[in-house]
C-alpha cells in the first residue's frame, strides 16, 4: 500500500493525489473512486493499474 501512494504522489502531487483518490470516480473501477475501491477491498496494484489506463501514466512510472 505504501508504494501505491509514493506513485501517486510522485505524479499527481502531495496536495492532490488525496483529492484525485477521493474525487475521481473511474469506469475501471467499477464506478468507485480509489478509495471506495480499495475500502472494498481491491488490490492496490490492480487499482494502480486503473489509474494508469485512465489517466495514461506512461509506461515509465507504472
Amino acid at each position: 500500500m505504501t508504494i501505491f501512494w509514493e506513485r501517486m504522489t510522485d505524479h499527481f502531487g502531495e496536495a492532490y493525489a488525496d483529492s484525485f483518490a477521493r474525487d475521481h470516480v473511474m469506469a475501471g473501477l467499477g464506478g468507485r473512486t480509489v478509495h471506495e475501491a480499495l475500502d472494498a477491498g481491491w488490490e492496490a496494484k490492480d487499482v494502480w493499474r486503473v489509474v494508469c489506463v485512465t489517466m495514461d501514466i506512461p509506461a515509465d512510472k507504472r
